[in-house]
């Protein structure tokens, strides 16, 4: 099993979008995903048409805070599948009161790796955690259990602001988790005809050699329609953004060199 973090301290660059749609498209490659809903705003959840009737992340990291362990109706019912065939588990806005409990426990930093040696998750090929737009402690905690980091970024100059905080983040957990966390790439959302969205591209290729992906994602209102109607772009018929999920997920797979 690897644990992928997808990651950005900024908002709206396509967190969510990214991690629906390459669940999506490792499962047409024959793999079996477990999306984690990380995130206070649940816009995963959102896309993945959760109806609010499951244990949520919040709940899950209270009861691991407070007591150190999950109970049965948490283990039995926190996974949630969908009909493209990923499993999920959900967020909402309880998960925005972390920090609150997290602060007083002395493993702070490790709460949502020990809530997965508690449920089932050895079975998956890939978890997927789409992560808050913050630098806090949730995101260290999707951290400390990823191996890979994926950082989506919006085509505008705005959104290059913070990648190098990002990467030292990331760069201390490794020091901290001795070493195990790499960022796999950086993936270019959003992106336009306009000289800027090119500029942009064009500077993540000139600073990020190696790192940043040769797919790029386009602007377009598909990717709102298909999360509206709680599906992939992959599901839809001749879905741009769709094809180009599928193009990235076959380049990191050819990253992970499967």
């Amino acid at each position: 099993m690897k644990i992928v973090s997808i990651a950005n301290q900024k908002g709206g660059v396509g967190k969510s979008t990214t991690v629906i749609n390459m669940a999506a498209a490792l499962v047409k490659r024959g793999k079996s995903v477990l999306c984690i809903d990380f995130d206070p705003q649940g816009h995963l959840s959102t896309f993945m048409g959760w109806e609010g009737d499951t244990p949520t992340t919040g709940d899950l990291m209270q009861s691991m805070a407070n007591s150190g362990r999950l109970s049965e109706d948490q283990l039995s019912m926190a996974i949630c599948h969908h009909e493209e065939g990923m499993d999920y588990i959900a967020a909402n806005v309880t998960l925005a009161a972390a920090d609150i409990y997290l602060v007083t426990t002395m493993y702070r930093e490790q709460v949502l790796q020990r809530i997965l040696q508690q449920l089932p998750t050895e079975h998956y090929d890939y978890v997927l955690i789409d992560c808050p737009p913050s630098l806090g402690l949730l995101l260290t905690n999707a951290l400390v259990v990823s191996s890979e980091v994926i950082i989506p970024v919006q085509a505008q100059m705005a959104a290059l602001m913070g990648l190098e905080m990002l990467q030292q983040a990331i760069e201390n957990v490794a020091n901290v988790t001795g070493g195990q966390l790499r960022i796999n790439g950086i993936l270019p959302t959003m992106v336009d005809r306009t000289n800027q969205s090119t500029a942009v591209c064009e500077a993540l290729r000139s600073d990020y050699p190696g790192l940043t992906y040769n797919t790029e994602i386009s602007r377009l209102i598909e990717a709102a329609d298909s999360t509206a109607t709680g599906h992939s772009c992959l599901a839809l018929r001749r879905s741009v953004i769709g094809s180009q999920y599928t193009a990235m997920v076959d380049e990191f797979l050819n990253r992970e060199g499967k």
